[in-house]
């Protein structure tokens, strides 16, 4: 039997307010999404004046970088590259920049997704939350 570490939720506050101070820092609108290694929501924060279509994005994302264990921007330039086919991925439907799996010792606990801004800059924010635990 493997034993693997796993998300706590003094981790998923640290990963949260460090991802909306490097948001705030640059005084971006965004949602914020934690999910464990299962793609299931373990945390949701919308900031002021995001557009609400970012509190569904941005789960949306984490999810897809949760169960792939890879950021969701893979699958955005599988697609851009002329692989449609990934489409109709079952389970995966935040193909878009701005989901980042949370590595830990090799194995994936979980991972943060955000949307509002840039997806240059909404993975700025995940990488940044992230960066408070790994």
């Amino acid at each position: 039997m493997q034993s693997k570490p796993v998300l706590t939720l003094e981790d998923v506050k640290k990963i949260a307010a460090a991802a909306e101070a490097e948001a705030l820092k640059h005084n971006w609108a965004v949602t914020i999404a934690i999910v464990d290694d299962g793609g299931h929501l373990l945390w949701l924060q919308r900031l002021d004046g995001v557009a609400p279509i970012s509190s569904h994005i941005a789960p949306a994302k984490a999810k897809t970088a949760a169960l792939g264990r890879r950021e969701s921007r893979i699958y955005e330039e599988l697609i851009n590259g002329g692989r449609v086919s990934f489409l109709s991925a079952p389970e995966i439907e935040g193909m878009l920049e701005g989901g980042v799996p949370i590595i830990v010792e090799g194995h994936c606990v979980g991972a943060v997704g955000v949307s509002g801004v840039k997806s240059t800059e909404d993975a700025q924010i995940a990488k940044a939350g992230i960066a408070a635990v790994v």
